[in-house]
């Protein structure tokens, strides 16, 4: 899919909550060639935590980290694209930690700062 296609489809994300949300995700696993990772962000020491948030509750996260540092000229695609692939996020996604309810602030200076 080029470019231009995936920076639509994500452009009309905010109305594709009229959909079946496990065929927009089939859809956006094809078109963006998404592959299973190993990563379970279920597998918590419970003693640590005692709730795991929702994936909204992390989309909201990563959203406000997108739009954080995002470059000049850089489309949301590229966005997602950079922060997606950052190590960051494998600190983000460790629920055992702190990380991914610190202020939206915080987490872009760490994101800009190479961690926490």
């Amino acid at each position: 899919m080029g470019k231009e296609n995936l920076n639509h489809l994500i452009s009309v994300a905010n109305v594709l909550h009229a959909e079946n949300p496990l065929a927009v995700e089939d859809r956006w696993i094809e078109e963006y060639g998404l592959e299973e990772g190993e990563f379970d962000v279920a597998a918590v020491d419970f003693d640590l935590v005692t709730t795991i948030p929702s994936a909204i509750q992390m989309g909201k996260v990563y959203q406000r980290l997108i739009y954080d540092t995002m470059q000049p000229g850089e489309s949301e695609v590229e966005g997602i694209i950079r922060v997606y692939n950052d190590d960051i996020c494998n600190v983000i996604d460790n629920y055992n930690c702190s990380a991914y309810y610190e202020p939206s602030y915080v987490i872009a200076r760490a994101y800009q700062n190479g961690g926490f």
